[in-house]
């Protein structure tokens, strides 16, 4: 299943590796400071929308949003700290993750007992560099190794943290690709973490590419894709779309799709939506290690997508999930953390999870009442001139199952055979009248025109 995805990726889109195509994305981005406002944000969705066309959407500073407000816009030039030879001893030009993210403008001396508390480093990971930030409480900070923590030597040191604060702007990107249907699968990923390759810029890379094949299909769904500061992204742009979030059917959240763990799948909040089915399928049938994770109220954007006011169906793709890898929110997650291989494995399950979306429905057989003759309706001749091997029990499984409570993803999963077949049975059955639309599937098409 995996593979058909990718090779008709690769000959589409004319990528040879897509793994490769992927991480070289990641490369370039990688040195951007991003946060969750500011030029970082924009210089990121400025080169992403070099591959798709984003539009690109500023809410004001102070804008009221759910329960949250849009807050100050935050850039950053420069930022160091000097010691008494004038020597940068933490030096932002060096790695953009030195400075606590949000810092306030800082022009200073102080001795190291006054600027130690205002200094980060992780212990346990001695040549790492934290990642840490303060968004909403103006404050100021730096991080480094702590083996460069431990070789500072005592004295008076010159502090810069040359930044600004102020009334601006909150960015994020969105790319709607119109299907034959108004109902919608959500693709969501977060744009707003520095220098971290897998924490952020994986999921960006997958999003990027699955948007690029997909503009090239002809679409039962209409894909929304957004490129969002983590949690105040969401939140503003649910508070901004809510009079139409009724059209999302399915969702997934795309983060840490670049290390070499297994894929792990967190379900949505309500635990049963089809999105939590076709992933749990593709998962189980492509033989590779894999986890199923239940829904908890944190994480990334699926908890804002699944608060219980929304409720969206929302789950999230994953590999290794967020504080179980060393590397999370610190240097360590750099360009050799991620893997190409890993990026077009994550990029094929997303294939795979979406063609399951795109095709699976909920069906009725119209002849219930015993098996249909099928023979005299020339299917079993028109099979055998096809040379369509395993797709006779397909259909019975179909014919049998289809009661308007089963979708063909179920269907596949409790007759263990695969998804194409059913799908291709189905194809079959409606052609020759004796499947169709459930009535409830029906009633749901009718509330999206």
């Amino acid at each position: 299943m995996i593979g058909g995805e990718l090779n008709d990726f690769r000959q589409r889109l004319r990528i040879e590796q897509p793994g490769q195509a992927l991480y070289s994305l990641i490369e370039r981005l990688y040195p951007i400071c991003r946060s969750i406002t500011g030029d970082g944000v924009r210089k990121t969705l400025s080169i992403l929308s070099e591959h798709v066309p984003l539009e690109v959407h500023e809410v004001p500073s102070g804008t009221a949003v759910l329960d949250w407000t849009v807050p100050k816009e935050w850039n950053i030039r420069d930022a160091y700290v000097k010691d008494a030879s004038g020597r940068r001893v933490i030096d932002f030009k060096q790695h953009n993750l030195h400075v606590v993210g949000y810092s306030v403008p800082v022009k200073a001396r102080m001795s190291l007992s006054e600027l130690r508390p205002r200094l980060y480093s992780l212990p346990k990971h001695p040549d790492w560099i934290p990642y840490r930030n303060s968004f909403y409480k103006e404050d100021w900070g730096f991080c480094l190794t702590h083996r460069a923590l431990e070789k500072l030597e005592e004295g008076e040191y010159e502090v810069c943290i040359d930044s600004t604060l102020e009334n601006g702007s909150l960015s994020y990107g969105e790319l709607v690709l119109p299907g034959r249907e108004q109902g919608e699968i959500l693709i969501s990923c977060h744009v707003c973490h520095p220098s971290l390759c897998n924490d952020n810029l994986s999921g960006n890379a997958v999003a990027i590419f699955l948007a690029r094949y997909l503009a090239a299909l002809p679409r039962r769904h209409t894909f929304r894709f957004l490129f969002l500061p983590v949690t105040i992204g969401a939140i503003t742009w649910l508070a901004l779309n809510e009079a139409n979030l009724g059209r999302i059917r399915h969702g997934l959240v795309l983060t840490l799709l670049g290390d070499a763990g297994r894929v792990t799948y967190k379900k949505s909040r309500r635990g049963d939506s089809a999105v939590d089915r076709a992933a749990a399928y593709v998962l189980e049938s492509s033989g590779d290690p894999h986890a199923i994770e239940e829904f908890f109220p944190y994480g990334y954007d699926e908890r804002q997508f699944c608060s219980p006011g929304f409720d969206l169906p929302v789950g999230c793709l994953m590999r290794t999930p967020h504080g179980r890898f060393p590397e999370y929110h610190n240097s360590g997650d750099n360009l050799e953390l991620v893997k190409s291989e890993s990026l077009e494995d994550s990029l094929g399950k997303c294939l795979a999870i979406l063609d399951v979306l795109e095709k699976d429905e909920l069906l009725i057989n119209l002849s219930p009442k015993g098996e249909p003759q099928l023979g005299r309706r020339g299917i079993f001749r028109s099979l055998a001139e096809r040379n369509e091997q395993g797709l006779e029990m397909a259909l019975l499984w179909v014919l049998n199952q289809c009661d308007g409570s089963r979708s063909l993803v179920e269907v596949a999963q409790r007759s263990g055979l695969p998804f194409a077949k059913i799908h291709d049975a189905a194809e079959v059955l409606k052609k020759h009248d004796l499947l169709g639309a459930a009535p409830q599937a029906q009633k749901s098409r009718g509330k999206q025109a």
